[in-house]
């Protein structure tokens, strides 16, 4: 086992034994077998992922997650999403037909997308279709279903029959949470099943994820991806995109860009 791999063991055992009531920092090192101060310094990590928050002493269970509203969602970090959707833009060949996500991120990527070119967008998120409707070169396929009111996107059966009439050149898939062995997370098993059926669809499946989202969360679902997918993301820290890139993961941000 890796160094980075024990690391990340160690943490998940903490996480466990604080949610089941052992808290302090002394008891969670007797538990885990190691000294105080590394116990801190786990802690102090867990922090600023977001996964619990330190108390004097010890450390304590977070609020359960909650998904935010799109407007909430579409007002936070638009600079780096704007980055996001501008690389995740370039990767469309003129003629493809596309897959796009509802979501704040995948929006961005929408205002990137050239205009001057024949191009199929197939979306279940209403937002999307209405920023695409009036291009001429454009060909926009809604798929209906069940909406959501989080991310007004649609799920369920009726979205499942849609996305199986299609194959995709490209997939862009948003996400509330990304882990490179678990894919991405989502409020419902509805969402999470509708994105892996889009990534069976598709010849190349690519997340778009801004830097919070790769900070472990506890989402109540997750979709496991194909082999060999892409992850778009403004995060630069390279011990964290290497565990992407150990994983199979091809890894692109604005720092791997050229002018």
């Amino acid at each position: 086992m890796t160094s980075r791999s024990a690391t990340r063991e160690r943490r998940d055992r903490l996480l466990r034994l604080v949610r089941s009531g052992t808290d302090r920092v002394e008891d969670l090192a007797v538990h885990a077998g190691v000294s105080e101060s590394t116990i801190r310094r786990d802690l102090a990590a867990l922090e600023r992922s977001g996964r619990l928050a330190r108390t004097y002493g010890g450390a304590t269970s977070v609020a359960p997650f909650r998904e935010r509203g799109l407007a909430e969602r579409i007002a936070a970090r638009t600079s780096a999403k704007a980055a996001i959707g501008r690389i995740a833009a370039a990767l469309v060949p003129a003629g493809a037909t596309i897959f796009v996500d509802a979501g704040s991120t995948t929006a961005q990527l929408v205002e990137s997308l050239a205009r001057d070119q024949e191009l199929t967008v197939v979306t279940r998120g209403l937002e999307i279709a209405l920023a695409l409707a009036a291009e001429p070169r454009v060909d926009v396929q809604l798929i209906g279903g069940r909406l959501s009111a989080g991310s007004h996107g649609t799920t369920g059966a009726l979205a499942l029959e849609g996305i199986d009439r299609f194959s995709f050149d490209l997939a862009f898939l948003g996400a509330d949470a990304v882990d490179p062995a678990c894919g991405v997370g989502e409020p419902t098993v509805d969402e999470t099943y509708t994105k892996e059926r889009v990534a069976a669809r598709s010849r190349r499946t690519v997340v778009l994820a801004d830097a919070a989202k790769l900070a472990p969360r506890s989402v109540p679902a997750w979709a496991r991806l194909p082999h060999g997918w892409t992850l778009v993301t403004d995060e630069c820290d390279p011990a964290l995109l290497e565990e992407y890139r150990e994983a199979g993961v091809e890894v692109l941000h604005p720092a791997t860009q050229t002018a």
